[in-house]
């Protein structure tokens, strides 16, 4: 085996420990295969709750109606 070849079979090598490497630490940090892990998905969710909750202060706030109903609205929030 001549030297350059060495040389390129040690860089290959290094290449695939490194690749591997950050495929553990990507699961590690709770990344799955798509993209998306764990994590980002409780995120999506509680971040849809959060526009939800916002449509209703929106709601709320350009209301004409006062009175019982915007305290049930309010207390509903509360849950």
């Amino acid at each position: 085996m001549s030297f350059w070849t060495a040389i390129v079979v040690m860089f290959a090598i290094a290449c695939g420990v490194w690749l591997r490497a950050q495929k553990l630490r990507g699961e590690k940090l709770g990344f799955d295969g798509e993209g998306f892990g764990s994590r980002e998905h409780e995120l999506e969710a509680e971040v849809e709750k959060l526009r939800q909750r916002i449509a209703v202060l929106e709601r709320i706030a350009t209301d004409d109606k006062r009175g019982t109903e915007l305290a049930r609205q309010i207390e509903a929030l509360r849950d």
